[in-house]
């Protein structure tokens, strides 16, 4: 079937779509950290085309591809948020998107990944931000994270975002004002979009690094054997969630930034290179971020030990001390006629007088060795 049949089906299969391509060709920049899906009311955040490396005046969606695969100029760059199948289907056949791949950008919940589908590359990043709190607790939440989907070929870009949290809008406004960058297609929204996502994991990661110092700096106080250990498992788990998002993302990087794809300009390889090495910095502070709490953990576990040693010495002493008097009273109180300075005057103020050295002497020798 040629371009422009398989256009004529597109079209009638799909005009539902035209309506909402052509509210996202406009321009709306707002913030999408809040719960609403899209300003537009759907899933269609943002469509644009560019024609080297400046937006370009369009119609609508369809009408925008149409233009774009007859000059075989610019490409499409369409942006959604959290679509559904119903959404998606149209937009799919569309761009020739293979199903294996519609079916992830959809349900999400994806491991970072980089695979290529005949003259589609398909990305999978995980997104990640850092929950402010006043104080961590055994069950705040540190670290959230979201997925972005790239679809790239040579004449469109889309972006499938999931999540509350990781707005492209500041991106595309920063590569609007880089022509030149965004001139060199479609590879150029990959490495941008690379680009933030992993600096994001150098802010996150300094922003736990905080919550560790604060943790460190309880457990090695006065009372650090009295910080709740609930906290330190807390931060291994939200530093898991971290890990889980990071360290895979390795090596779709390395295979971008290393091997031959058609749908990558050479010249944008040598950034994701770049973006390699700030992944690279990520992960071995991950990695120092979590030997680091499992050394505070078995600190904290070892002041423990030693708390629960320094109360069973205490213990110890003081049965020791009292066990004096006891032995005494027990031996005088079985009753015997026939017992030492049993019926002499002086008798009870000795035996008194005896118990009361015994147990100072027990005393002053617990003092000094530390148990008292």
């Amino acid at each position: 079937m040629t371009m422009a049949g398989n256009l004529r089906k597109v079209t009638g299969r799909v005009g539902g779509l035209r309506k909402v391509a052509r509210l996202a060709r406009r321009r709306v920049r707002v913030d999408l950290s809040h719960p609403a899906r899209s300003p537009l009311g759907s899933a269609v955040v943002n469509c644009v085309t560019y024609q080297d490396g400046v937006q370009a005046a369009g119609d609508d969606l369809l009408d925008s591809v149409r233009r774009v695969r007859r000059s075989g100029d610019g490409f499409v760059w369409l942006g959604l948020h959290e679509p559904t199948d119903v959404e998606f289907a149209g937009i799919a056949e569309l761009f020739d998107l293979h199903p294996l791949a519609v079916e992830d950008a959809v349900e999400a919940h994806q491991r970072p990944k980089v695979e290529r589908y005949g003259e589609t590359l398909f990305a999978v990043f995980k997104t990640v931000c850092y929950v402010e709190h006043e104080e961590l607790t055994a069950t705040s939440e540190v670290v959230n994270t979201g997925e972005i989907m790239v679809f790239v070929g040579r004449e469109f870009v889309i972006t499938v975002r999931h999540g509350r949290h990781g707005s492209l809008g500041p991106l595309r406004e920063e590569l609007e004002s880089d022509p030149q960058q965004l001139a060199k297609g479609p590879s150029a929204v990959l490495h941008a979009v690379a680009d933030h996502v992993v600096d994001e994991y150098l802010n996150v990661a300094d922003a736990v690094q905080a919550d560790i110092e604060q943790v460190e700096t309880d457990v090695f106080a006065e009372n650090g054997a009295r910080v709740d250990p609930g906290r330190i498992y807390q931060l291994k788990r939200e530093l898991l969630e971290l890990k889980r998002a990071v360290v895979p993302l390795g090596r779709p990087l390395l295979d971008l930034a290393d091997r031959p794809m058609r749908v990558v300009d050479p010249e944008i390889q040598a950034y994701f290179r770049d973006v390699s090495d700030h992944l690279l910095r990520a992960t071995e502070q991950i990695a120092a971020f979590d030997e680091l709490l499992n050394s505070i953990l078995q600190a904290h576990l070892a002041q423990v030990t030693v708390a629960q040693n320094e109360d069973m010495r205490k213990i110890t002493a003081w049965a020791a001390v009292i066990a004096v008097p006891t032995m005494v009273c027990g031996v005088y109180g079985m009753n015997f006629d026939h017992m030492p300075e049993l019926h002499w005057r002086y008798g009870y103020g000795l035996v008194i007088g005896v118990i009361s050295v015994a147990c100072l002497v027990l005393y002053r020798g617990f003092r000094r060795n530390g148990w008292l």
